[in-house]
């Protein structure tokens, strides 16, 4: 249940940024937030992570979905019964599902999120991206943690 209630959450809050960033700005209009250091910059993305695979929106449509797949098929082996794991694939999940929604509604993703120091820009990024590498972070990190952390069954110790 958590990892659908915190899919739903992302979704819903990456496609009402987005939505309030293309209605309130003209393609590649830019608006300081913190000056030389964050903007809001509005950038349509047809490609994926950094700007790679440019204008490939259907090829990675395809493999959205796909991958949405896979991990509700195998969603009972990837979570574990592990709070932490569930978590980790909601963010994963919704950060897919924000973007994939982008590309078969528009054609690309909105990205909008612009970090940079003097002339060195991080790539402008959104929610939706930020919740994909949160869960995939969260879900490495959890990977090296001892088995029983954050468990949603509480376990009896173990006598020595």
């Amino acid at each position: 249940m958590l990892t659908v209630v915190l899919s739903f959450v992302i979704v819903v809050l990456d496609q009402v940024t987005k939505h309030a960033i293309r209605s309130s700005f003209s393609l590649g209009e830019s608006k300081a937030v913190i000056a030389s250091l964050f903007d809001l910059t509005y950038v349509r993305n047809t490609g994926a992570v950094w700007g790679s695979l440019q204008h490939q929106n259907e090829w990675l449509a395809v493999v959205s979905i796909m991958v949405l797949v896979l991990m509700a098929l195998f969603y009972h082996y990837l979570a574990g019964g592990r709070m932490i794991f569930s978590a980790a694939l909601g963010c994963i999940t919704g950060g897919i599902t924000g973007n994939l929604i982008d590309r078969i509604k528009l054609g690309w993703v909105t990205d909008f999120l612009d970090f940079y120091w003097n002339a060195s820009h991080w790539p402008t990024f959104n929610i939706a991206d930020s919740a994909i590498c949160i869960g995939v972070g969260l879900y490495l990190l959890a990977s090296l943690l001892p088995l029983g952390s954050f468990s949603y069954h509480s376990r009896e110790p173990t006598p020595p």
